[in-house]
């Protein structure tokens, strides 16, 4: 397994809700590693989560990614918007995509 270094979060100079997409340096590479929204397909497997009063899109990511800002690839997969609505009010289940079929790919 990679050891990640020097992490940082990638910043745009508009609004976005992919603004905080976190992307890291390979040292092993020697490139930068990204997520984009785009790179989830939306016939990926996937397994559902029923929706509890406390859960939130980075809870989730914690709880199935063991990271929590991978929050966007539950929110893009099932076409969130606003992630910070409250979850419980608009679903009662959600699809969690599995990690392992979420391209990533090489900064541009």
């Amino acid at each position: 397994m990679d050891i990640l270094k020097d992490k940082n979060y990638k910043s745009f100079n508009y609004t976005c809700r992919y603004s905080g997409v976190p992307y890291y340096y390979n040292t092993e590479d020697k490139k930068y590693i990204f997520g984009l929204g785009s790179n989830v397909k939306k016939d990926i497997p996937y397994v559902l989560h029923e929706i509890k009063d406390t859960d939130t899109l980075d809870y989730l990511a914690l709880k199935y990614y063991n990271n929590p800002t991978y929050y966007w690839i539950i929110a893009y997969y099932n076409d969130i918007q606003d992630c910070f609505i409250q979850l419980s009010d608009y679903y009662k289940v959600i699809k969690i995509p599995a990690i392992t079929s979420v391209q990533f790919g090489e900064e541009r």
